[in-house]
């Protein structure tokens, strides 16, 4: 987004939310279904950087303002428009110093994306939102500076630990640019030191600066390189155990915070609040919100039965929203008016001997005393900034005693109104994702977030009872989706998805929101349909009886030729598509064990034994290729879900 000087409207960049996990999400998948393509790639140059006009402040800056951090290279911007009119859209990425697209390999690719997040991780409280664009879109917009994301915590640990599978096998070294190699170096540094004040408590907010300290200047010194250099200055080679032993020192930090984040109604936290000192951090933590739920879920750091916790605890929060059966994306609250929250206590007024002073000489340009004998500031004072301003044009008039009360008058307006703590359109629009309002793709991330606890129960042998608990949880969750609705109280055609539903009105926004995605996800996740090491398995632990038709039926598909084709579904059968391949599933429970038959293009069949299908037939069905007609299953009504 270019910046326009003379537009009020135009800013820094775009939203930031969600580039961990949605990457994250790819790879999975990617690495689910070709196991060895990642590998092969994580030392393969043919990755590049895109060369973005926009220049982060160095660290001192973000802690002197962490609100304004960001500046459009204006120079740079007009360098990189005449680079694309003489070569086309290479001219938008860094080049090497011949003028050719300067490339990497991925591993080199996957560490930059995680450096830059670990360059702001405060222990116990999140990740820093300091670069203008918070986490979640505009909702939470005014956590810009103040505001930690533990949400991004959760997704960075999950992505720390695919890192870690990645490398598991992988040994020597790997070809690295010199300024990642430094910036990579020098945040392990910063993480190791801190790792021996890991202990059952919160560490100290000494402990806190210092490894923000350490690893904010290690992405600082490699972000100024670059501003100035214009280009990468050599590849190095790097041992693989440098980068193996800072996912492990990273993983503990990021561990130590998740469970200091553990609320002790059994939710987790959210987004905190950061109070930075003289080489001192503290966090102060907000309201619960579900899509701190949701991020916990999805981490692959919350054990089943503590997952069956957090979802108990949040259909017994606010969150709940019992008319619909679902959840609100913050608890819902009554909010204070201004006279309500504009109140001075009389003994704070009187620790700072120049409001008395002000008042005395009729002053009014900062507090005011009312007819009921309350102390207020200002209404014209919109923000700290104005105090600020207001306090300057003061100082010729009060001198020393202004000077010595500029701090503790700061301090206490911060205390009256809070605004650290305002997030923002979640705590305050009623429209569209603020109080009251369900937002339909958060709760279908839920849904997706406890299926895989499901899965990962069943994979980890977790006790039965657990798993049956998470398997009535996932369903307790996807009765409360609008297709379950009637339109009288979805307020919509409940088969189409919209984005959200205020407390005073039915669903609004119709589209294909986010929700779609996740509803597919966790569909075929319902029907058993996954994969893993490139193999089709069928997990059917998810799949109810009420699924499976009483009666034949006819059922019209569109085969991988392109043919539309009928078929006839099996009394005490199901079927769907995938891969444009129909997969019929029938019960008999007279048979001892689920069995496959796949029925291929020359009219043959072939019989497989055990619920999956070898890696070179599920290879023909990643690639449509035709070979497979038809793939059926057998199997008893007990090894459904019983729920």
């Amino acid at each position: 987004e270019v910046e326009e000087p003379d537009d009020p409207w135009s800013y820094i960049g775009y939203w930031g939310d969600h580039q961990i996990i949605y990457l994250l999400k790819l790879l999975e998948l990617s690495n689910h279904f070709h196991p060895q393509r990642l590998v092969a790639l994580l030392s393969r140059p043919v990755f590049s950087y895109a060369n973005v006009p926009y220049r982060i402040k160095p660290f001192e800056s973000l802690l002197q303002n962490a609100k304004s951090t960001v500046v459009y290279d204006t120079e740079a911007a007009q360098r990189i428009e005449q680079r694309v009119a003489d070569k086309g859209a290479d001219g938008k990425l860094m080049l090497d110093p011949s003028g050719d697209v300067y490339q990497v390999n991925l591993l080199e690719k996957l560490l930059v994306t995680l450096l830059s997040k670990l360059g702001n991780f405060v222990i116990d409280g999140g990740i820093w939102l300091n670069t203008q664009r918070p986490e979640w879109n505009d909702a939470n917009n005014a956590l810009v500076g103040h505001g930690l994301s533990m949400v991004t915590l959760y997704y960075m640990r999950r992505y720390v630990a695919f890192l870690q599978r990645l490398l598991a096998q992988e040994s020597g070294s790997v070809a690295m640019s010199r300024e990642v190699s430094e910036w990579l170096a020098e945040t392990a540094r910063a993480f190791r030191e801190v790792r021996p004040e890991l202990g059952a408590q919160a560490v100290s907010a000494k402990a806190r600066y210092q490894l923000l300290a350490g690893a904010g200047e290690a992405a600082s010194r490699y972000r100024l390189a670059l501003y100035q250099q214009q280009v990468f200055s050599g590849v190095v080679q790097q041992p693989l155990s440098t980068v193996t032993e800072m996912l492990d020192d990273a993983l503990a930090a990021i561990d130590h915070s998740i469970e200091q984040s553990q609320r002790e109604d059994g939710l987790c936290e959210a987004y905190n609040l950061v109070h930075l000192g003289t080489e001192s951090v503290e966090v102060e933590h907000l309201y619960a919100m579900l899509e701190g739920q949701v991020a916990a879920l999805s981490s692959g750091a919350v054990a089943p039965a503590q997952a069956v916790t957090v979802l108990e605890a949040l259909f017994q929060s606010d969150m709940y929203r019992a008319d619909l059966g679902t959840f609100m994306l913050y608890p819902d609250r009554p909010l204070p008016s201004f006279l309500e929250k504009n109140r001075i206590p009389a003994e704070r007024f009187e620790s700072i001997p120049l409001l008395a002073e002000m008042l005395e000489r009729g002053d009014q340009t900062i507090v005011s005393r009312d007819e009921d004998s309350c102390y207020r500031f200002s209404a014209d004072l919109r923000n700290r900034g104005d105090l600020t301003s207001g306090l300057d044009d003061l100082a010729d008039v009060y001198g020393d005693a202004l000077e010595q009360a500029r701090q503790p008058l700061l301090a206490l307006y911060e205390e009256v109104f809070r605004h650290k703590a305002f997030t923002g359109r979640s705590g305050t629009m009623f429209g569209f994702e603020g109080l009251g309002s369900v937002y339909w793709h958060m709760v279908s991330k839920l849904l997706l977030a406890v299926q895989e606890n499901f899965f990962d129960a069943l994979t980890d042998a977790a006790d039965a009872e657990t798993c049956q608990r998470l398997g009535r949880l996932y369903y307790r969750v996807r009765e409360g989706l609008g297709f379950n609705k009637t339109p009288g109280d979805y307020g919509a055609f409940p088969i189409d998805p919209y984005s959200h539903t205020p407390k005073h009105a039915g669903a609004q926004q119709p589209g294909m929101t986010g929700q779609v995605k996740e509803e597919i996800l966790s569909r075929f996740g319902e029907l058993g349909v996954r994969v893993s090491d490139g193999a089709v398995k069928f997990e059917l632990g998810l799949l109810r009886a009420r699924e499976f038709v009483v009666s034949p039926q006819k059922f019209r598909f569109l085969d991988v030729d392109g043919q539309w084709q009928e078929l006839t579904v099996p009394e005490s059968g199901l079927v769907f598509t995938w891969c444009q391949v129909p997969f019929v599933y029938r019960l008999d429970d007279s048979v001892a064990e689920p069995a496959v038959t796949l029925s291929l293009d020359d009219g043959s069949d072939r019989t497989l034994t055990g619920p999956m299908l070898p890696t070179e037939l599920s290879a023909e069905l990643f690639s449509r290729s035709g070979r497979i007609r038809r793939v059926e299953l057998v199997l008893r009504t007990s090894q459904l879900f019983q729920g």
